[in-house]
Formats: structure tokens, C-alpha cells, sequence
């Protein structure tokens, strides 16, 4: 029979048990705690792409090339991987909250440096941390909200918190375009909005019923390059396998989409930006709801299969100047990206104890933000140097071959896993 994250759930009494030896462990909570237990991942995810429909004012008023405008999503990136090799160990030693809490004020203080940024070397430190404040959401939030949910709900916990993170990356930019487009103030209002939200994501963390680890995850560095417990790794490979292509394609769509959209429409409408970004994300977000009953290999090979043909069709949208095939290009991204990460973090939450979740959502994460930063600013590069349609062709050509490669990883894995021993 095969695994589905709707399986039946005992009854709950919202009681958490102390002197616990794992965090989170003990009776589930009311599912209305959960979802608030997701509330900080949406916004800190929130923050992490608010910035992209904007930086066609910042590139008119400051001056720079396409090339730049990758390196500064590069630093986000940067940003992110360096949190992702402290705060999941941090997390599972010490607590969510000590990680949780300050990620959530250096977020608060990107959103400061966003609004008043005159200089390239001011975004860059903005996007510097809120990739650090991303990095902490992605491992101990996520991880938090495991903890919330309790073992009964491992598997409606991976769901949202896998949707919290996408809806929110989605809702950025589509509050971005928006609010840039109808107040004044356009590259100023969308972070003060956004700094209010991050301040209510600071009382959700505070009223989380979660306690200090009792039997902390013991031995090795702080700072390390994080990984899974001795058994684990192939369900963190298969996830990364198709999760890395996935957020690949995405990220490109995110960092140079508004410039191809401008290209094939001759505008640069911000709303035109973020709407493309949110239906993008938001098709992440109910493509997870969608497929949440089919195994998980089946989830991750839907994925893999989703992100080459996003590819393909991301190939086909530059050549033919065609802005309804970009589009179908990147909701198949953003479902792409949807599977690989529902079928990653369900991997991990079904089979990682709680005092090792962080480490190993950190692990996922590097595993696909790595080739994300990398690939487009490549792609930015060879775009300005030999053209936006062959730049975005050969970063597909690539891009095709990793999701296949990811594909067939999976369905080998298929294949060992009916074998009979």
C-alpha cells in the first residue's frame, strides 16, 4: 500500500508532554496551532522575494546590468547557505526559538535597508539577510512546525510547512508589483507592509508551545556543512534530486523573468512581474494539496517530469517571443518545484527523529539553493554576453538534464525498492 500524508490521525487533546527526550515529541496539537506555527516561514518567505518585481526601479535610478542583478540574488543565496551550515545544528541543540527569534529581527532589518537602498552595495546587504533569516525559516521553522504538530502529524506538518514556504514566495512579489504600482512610494511600501507582518510572525514564534530539547543532538561542530543521521541519505538524495532542479527552474524565473517578460512585452509593468511570480508559487502551493495522496516517489518522479517540461517550454518561450508559453513555463516550474519539495521534506519528516529535523531540512536545502544561486547567475552573465534567448537557451539545455538525471534516480530507487532481496 502506498504512503499518503493524509493518513488517519488519533484523537488530540492540544497537550504537550514535558521532559520529552526529542523536541516536539508528546500529544499533537489543535491544527489551528499548526497552521500559526507556519505563520513565520510565510512571512520571512514573504520578505525573500518581495524585492523582484522592484528591481527594475532600482536598476533605473542606480544603474546596473543584468549581470549585477544576478550577483545580488547570488548574496541572498550566499546568505542562505551560510545560515543553512549553522542553524539546523544550532536549532536541534539549543531550540527553535533562539534561532527563530533573531533570524526574525535580521529580516526586520533587511526590510529597512530595502526601503531606504540608494546603492547596489545596499541591496546586496538586504538580500545578504534575508537570505540568512530564509535560511533559519527553511531548517528550524520548518522543523517548528513538525515539532507543533506532534508524530501523529508528520505528515500534514511537512505539507504545510512546504506550502507556507511557497505561498509565501509567491505573495511577495505579488504585493510588491501591487503596492509599487497604486501608493507612493514604490520600492518603500511594500517592506513597511512587510516588516508588520514579520512583526506578528515574532508573536507567533513567542506563543509556540515548545520546549528547549531534552536530549539535544550531540557531537561535532556548530558550523558544518549540514547532513542526515547514518541511514538517511538516500532519502535526502532522492529528495534533492529532483527538489535542486526544481528550485533551480524557479529561481531563474524569478531572477531574470522580469526581464524576459519586459523583452516580449515592451513594458515593465511590476504588477505584470509579481503576478507571473505569484501564479508561479501559487501553483507550487495547490499542486502540493493536489498530490498529497500518492506515494512519495511517485510525488518526486511528477516533479522531476514537471520541471523538464517546464524547461522545454521555457526554451520554447524565448525563441517564439511567446508570453502565454512563458507563462505555462513557469507554473510548470513552480509545480515542479512544489513536488520536489513535498516529496523531499516528507522523506525526511517520516524517517529523521526530531532532535536531527533542522540538520537534515538545512541538508535539503543546500542540497537544492546551491546549483539555485549558482545556474542563474551564470545565466545572467551569458545573457548580457551573448544575448538573452541564447543565454536562457543554454541554461535549459542544462537545467533538462538535471531534472532528467533526478527523474531517473527516483525511478531507480523504484526499482531496488521492489526488487525482492
Amino acid at each position: 500500500m502506498s504512503e499518503t500524508l493524509n493518513a488517519p490521525v488519533p484523537a488530540i487533546d492540544g497537550r504537550q508532554r514535558s521532559g520529552t527526550a526529542e523536541p516536539g515529541a508528546g500529544s499533537a496539537a489543535p491544527l489551528g496551532r499548526v497552521w500559526l506555527a507556519a505563520w513565520p516561514v510565510t512571512a520571512v518567505f514573504v520578505l525573500s522575494n518581495a524585492a523582484t518585481p522592484l528591481y527594475v526601479l532600482w536598476q533605473r535610478d542606480i544603474g546596473f546590468s543584468k549581470g549585477t542583478l544576478t550577483v545580488v540574488f547570488a548574496f541572498y543565496i550566499l546568505g542562505l547557505i551560510g545560515s543553512l551550515l549553522v542553524s539546523g545544528v544550532v536549532s536541534d541543540r539549543l531550540g527553535r526559538k533562539p534561532v527563530l527569534l533573531p533570524a526574525l529581527v535580521l529580516a526586520l532589518a533587511a526590510c529597512l535597508i530595502f526601503a531606504t537602498a540608494t546603492t547596489v552595495a545596499a541591496l546586496i546587504v538586504a538580500r545578504l539577510f534575508t537570505g540568512i533569516a530564509v535560511g533559519a525559516a527553511v531548517s528550524a521553522g520548518m522543523a517548528a512546525v513538525t515539532d507543533v504538530a506532534g508524530p501523529e502529524r508528520k505528515r500534514i506538518a511537512a505539507l504545510l510547512a512546504s506550502c507556507a514556504m511557497v505561498f509565501g514566495a509567491g505573495l511577495g512579489p505579488l504585493l510588491a508589483g501591487v503596492l509599487s504600482e497604486t501608493l507612493p512610494g514604490p520600492t518603500v511600501t511594500v517592506f513597511v507592509v512587510e516588516a508588520v507582518l514579520l512583526l506578528t510572525a515574532v508573536f507567533a514564534v513567542l506563543r509556540m508551545p515548545l520546549q528547549r530539547p531534552a536530549a539535544p543532538a550531540k557531537g561535532g561542530a556548530w558550523v558544518r556543512v549540514p547532513g542526515v543521521p547514518r541511514g538517511n541519505g538516500r532519502q535526502l538524495a532522492l529528495g534533492i534530486a529532483v527538489f535542486a532542479p526544481g528550485i533551480t527552474a524557479t529561481s531563474f524565473v524569478l531572477s531574470l523573468g522580469p526581464s524576459l517578460l519586459s523583452s516580449l512585452l515592451g513594458t515593465t509593468s511590476r504588477i505584470g512581474a509579481g503576478a507571473m511570480a505569484f501564479v508561479m508559487f501559487l501553483a507550487a502551493t495547490s499542486v502540493q494539496f493536489s498530490v498529497q495522496r500518492l506515494d512519495r516517489r511517485t510525488i518526486l518522479t511528477a516533479g522531476a517530469v514537471s520541471t523538464t517540461l517546464s524547461t522545454i517550454t521555457l526554451i520554447v518561450a524565448v525563441h517564439t517571443s511567446s508570453v502565454p508559453v512563458l507563462i505555462a513555463s513557469a507554473l510548470l516550474a513552480g509545480a515542479g518545484q512544489g513536488m520536489g519539495q513535498l516529496g523531499g521534506l516528507s522523506l525526511l519528516n517520516s524517517s529523521v527523529p526530531a532532535r536531527r529535523l533542522a540538520e537534515a531540512n538545512a541538508a535539503l536545502n543546500v542540497g537544492g539553493y546551491v546549483p539555485a544561486g549558482l545556474l542563474p547567475v551564470s545565466a545572467g552573465y551569458l545573457s548580457d554576453a551573448v544575448g538573452l534567448t541564447s543565454g536562457a537557451t543554454v541554461f535549459g539545455a542544462v537545467l533538462v538534464g538535471l531534472a532528467v538525471i533526478g527523474g531517473l534516480v527516483v525511478l531507480a530507487s523504484r526499482r531496488q525498492a521492489t526488487e525482492p532481496a
